[in-house]
């Protein structure tokens, strides 16, 4: 058993809806984070001058998203030099915000900062260079009361278009692939890249519906499957010897051999390694145990789904390959759950262990659960059957996500709990 090691996150604790204060906010009181040069620009608001370039932020457990300009500051001090004393006070036109929080609030259990939360920073009346910055709030949609509809997603496998068209047709995404289903609550079970065209695209779409979620009132959040494992440690480690069951191995290797595109490493990016190395292995959701994997080695990392969390994070970040790859080789596994006879008690030692009633996973294709095409063990291939839909099994205790849409299968979108 590994110990665990929890990790604890800075972030903002200004949420949307902030009542009025009597203070005016100024320059000081605003971080722009700007670190290596990235993808997200920040504007510093010189008429002419270049944005200035820096990581995404991350709060929480996703990044939050600028678009350039959105956060605009003078760039001049708080008082002009030559001025002995704060200037006088100027006419404030609009309501003004305080960036300070009550104590006694909390922003809801699972909540995202994005950019619809943060304030929007203009210049005062006169937009003199003395001037204080004024802050206020984008207005937001009244949120639905109580938690809304529950979706999960199987294994995406760099197949976008097909992920696209999926949630528009569940209506969480628009046809300019914005998120449109408000307060619901959208899982992916992990797998986000290798084997289809464009899984860097996957993560990209994922990561900015998770923003546009959390404004909105709902979330879209994912897990971490074999394949992210895969992915970090190629980036990581590339072409560095690991110790494996059948000899020496690497994971540049492995990543190439079990579906690695090349476009997607040439587009991979930090705030991409940084985003799979934040994500939870495990989460209860209304009674289902989601999972990637069909497998019992999760009980190998913790007693709960916080220890499993926490365990698999801190042993990421020690940076090590043959720890890496251990991970990766233990999620990896798979068909716990398959036979008739030790399948249900399997699932039953994880439920006992973590909650929940039943388990929800990816990893394994459906035709590969049914046998109706060749699994690792050789045995003969036929050609699957069209899956229109989860699989449940194991006495009713699992359900499988993943719809082989790697082998001409089906994407599956769907909502819990299933009318089964």
């Amino acid at each position: 058993m590994y110990g665990s090691a929890t990790v604890v996150e800075g972030s903002m604790t200004q949420g949307a809806g902030q009542g009025p204060a009597m203070r005016t906010e100024t320059l000081r009181d605003f971080r722009v984070p700007v670190n290596e040069p990235g993808p997200y620009a920040v504007s510093t608001g010189l008429s002419g001058e270049p944005p200035v370039y820096g990581e995404a932020p991350v709060y929480g457990e996703y990044p939050a998203y600028y678009d350039e300009g959105a956060l605009s500051v003078p760039a001049q001090p708080r008082y002009a030099p030559e001025a002995s004393g704060p200037p006088a006070p100027q006419p404030v036109t609009q309501p003004v915000y305080s960036m300070s929080k009550d104590p006694e609030e909390s922003e809801p259990e699972g909540y995202t900062q994005t950019q619809r939360d943060l304030p929007v920073i203009g210049r005062g009346a006169l937009g003199g260079p003395g001037d204080t910055v004024q802050v206020h709030y984008v207005p937001q949609d009244a949120e639905a009361a109580g938690p809304g509809p529950l979706y999960v997603v199987g294994d995406v496998h760099g197949y976008l278009d097909e992920l696209v068209n999926e949630l528009q047709a569940q209506g969480l995404i628009d046809a300019d692939r914005r998120w449109s289903a408000g307060n619901a609550r959208l899982w992916f079970l992990g797998d986000f890249t290798d084997r289809g065209p464009d899984g860097i695209g996957v993560i990209d779409l994922v990561m900015r519906l998770s923003a546009e979620a959390a404004a909105a009132g709902g979330y879209c959040k994912a897990l971490m499957g074999n394949h992210e494992l895969l992915l970090i440690g190629a980036k990581r480690f590339g072409d560095t010897p690991v110790s494996s069951g059948a000899g020496t191995a690497t994971f540049q290797a492995a990543w190439l051999l079990n579906g690695g595109q090349r476009t997607d490493m040439e587009r991979l990016q930090d705030v991409h390694l940084q985003w799979m190395s934040r994500l939870d292995a495990a989460v209860l959701e209304e009674d289902h145990l989601l999972l990637h994997s069909d497998t019992t080695a999760y009980l190998d990392y913790g007693d709960s789904v916080e220890d499993v969390n926490d365990t698999i994070h801190e042993l990421l970040n020690r940076n090590d390959a043959d720890i890496t790859w251990d991970l990766f080789r233990k999620f990896t596994k798979r068909f716990a759950f398959r036979d008739e006879g030790t399948g249900p008690q399997a699932v039953r030692e994880l439920l006992g262990t973590y909650g929940g009633s039943r388990v929800v996973h990816g990893h394994s294709p459906i035709p590969y659960l049914l046998g109706e095409v060749g699994t690792e063990d050789g045995d003969e291939s036929r050609g699957p059957e069209a899956v229109d839909g989860p699989h449940v099994y194991a006495e009713g205790l699992a359900i499988a996500m993943d719809g082989g849409v790697t082998m001409a299968g089906k994407l599956l979108v769907v909502q819990l709990p299933l009318n089964d």
